[in-house]
């Protein structure tokens, strides 16, 4: 069957025939992943086209994946943060989303109080076990959607599970078609999605999925989960763990709208950022973060870096309140004593922080040279000068700047007796062994010391 494409105004070829591989043995990928040895990267030379759809936004797992890794939050805590989400989203609500557990009374407690406050963005969504009586909570509650785990490798149906892929295919089915019977919207989580078989089980599956949305008229997403990092974005890799291969599968052979297709990464490999942003960029109109990358192991996709992604896609922010990132990092730091590493983009301590002299030199005359972006405008954060024993004079004036707030008239240059007073006193402090950088509070209290002095 072919078929006119209204987005790519090509006849293209639309008959699905891809049937469940019901295989008597665990399709393990042994020759990428041997366990005893690194995971391969593997290449078969496909490519498939750049599909991003005509939306694409953010969903937020901060209260759930993001709860699983960290000392849970209190209800408090969570709908402060919740408040932050909602700032930061804007008032197109591009962070459309937020999921949360509810097996607790202090989460549920969490949910009715910011179900109260009544935003529109983030809506709130849960994550639940597959069970009649999980349902009916959401139903009381009064959510409408919920993600439902539909583990997809042969790791989890046959290892875990115990089961056939038929017997799993069965058993998913009954379960969301339960869900839509109780008046909820599934999210289907296909759990280890970059080590499943594509063609011979996903693609079946979300087919019948698809089937089950066009019978009963309730949208059923699906959210392909890279549950240990393994995806893949090299052009020409190969599946299972291409990324793009994947959602290529889903949208073009499954037939799963862009916008019920949602990508949720783990950064095990580094890669959760440059996964989450291929997603999108080959057809999923959703990737799922969690604030600063908490999650499971070594987390999750962070919120704030698709933030900016989502601006460097669309070259625009849509709104978005990034000054919010900011005040998000301070009250985890402050509230609740959350260690950010300080090398980490948008919100570590040191991350628009220059040592060398030369850059600093390059700061003072402009900071565009050496400033990714307006990190003041965007982030309300000025690029700052960590002073060390290769700062010289431009670094030493440019922390006294940027220290005190000084405006234009009233900065230091680099040849001003104050500056090379100070530089003089850094020279001494390595010259007598020293090899830290010098923090702000000393820098801070010999300029003090000298002006007491009346040096001019």
């Amino acid at each position: 069957m072919f078929e006119f494409s209204k987005k790519t105004n090509l006849i293209e070829r639309r008959v699905r025939e891809y049937i469940l591989n019901d295989i008597p043995s665990p399709e393990l990928y042994r020759e990428f992943f041997s366990y005893d040895g690194i995971p391969k990267v593997a290449f078969n030379h496909r490519l498939v086209p750049i599909n991003m759809p005509d939306e694409i936004w953010i969903t937020d797992t901060t209260f759930r994946d993001g709860q699983q890794s960290i000392t849970p939050y209190t209800t408090d805590q969570i709908e402060r943060i919740f408040d932050y989400i909602h700032r930061l989203s804007g008032p197109k609500g591009i962070i459309r989303q937020s999921e949360f557990f509810l097996y607790s009374q202090k989460d549920r407690d969490a949910v009715c109080r910011c179900l109260e406050k009544g935003y529109e963005f983030p809506e709130i969504t849960s994550w639940i076990r597959a069970s009649k009586k999980d349902f009916e909570l959401v139903k009381e509650i009064g959510l409408k959607e919920s993600g439902i785990l539909v583990s997809c490798s042969d790791y989890h149906v046959f290892l875990k599970m115990k089961m056939t892929r038929k017997q799993a295919v069965e058993h998913y089915i009954s379960i969301v078609r339960e869900c839509i019977e109780n008046g909820v919207k599934p999210r289907c989580h296909l759990e280890d999605i970059t080590r499943a078989d594509l063609y011979g089980f996903v693609v079946p599956f979300a087919m019948e999925l698809m089937k089950l949305m066009d019978e009963t008229g309730v949208p059923v997403k699906v959210r392909a989960c890279d549950t240990m990092g393994y995806g893949l974005t090299y052009p020409g890799s190969s599946l299972p763990r291409c990324v793009q291969g994947i959602i290529h599968g889903l949208n073009q052979h499954a037939g799963v709208p862009s916008e019920l297709i949602e990508w949720h990464g783990h950064n095990d490999f580094y890669r959760a950022v440059s996964n989450a942003s291929y997603a999108w960029l080959y057809g999923a109109s959703a990737v799922n973060c969690s604030v600063f990358g908490i999650g499971e192991r070594t987390g999750n996709t962070p919120l704030e870096a698709m933030v900016f992604e989502y601006a460097q896609f669309r070259g625009t922010l849509d709104g978005m309140d990034t000054t919010v990132i900011t005040e998000l990092a301070e009250y985890y730091e402050k509230e609740l004593g959350f260690e950010i590493p300080p090398m980490t983009p948008f919100v570590g301590r040191n991350f628009n922080v220059t040592r060398a002299g030369i850059h600093a030199d390059g700061l003072l005359k402009n900071e565009e040279i050496y400033n990714i972006f307006d990190t003041t405008k965007f982030l309300n954060r000025s690029p700052k000068i960590s002073v060390s024993n290769t700062s010289g004079t431009s670094g030493i004036a440019h922390w006294l700047n940027s220290f005190y707030n000084l405006s234009e008239e009233d900065a230091y240059n680099k040849g001003n007796p104050i500056v090379e007073k100070l530089k003089e006193w850094v020279d001494r402090q390595y010259d007598d062994g020293r090899v830290t950088t010098i923090c702000d509070e000393e820098l801070q209290a010999a300029f003090e010391g000298f002006m007491k002095e009346g040096t001019p």
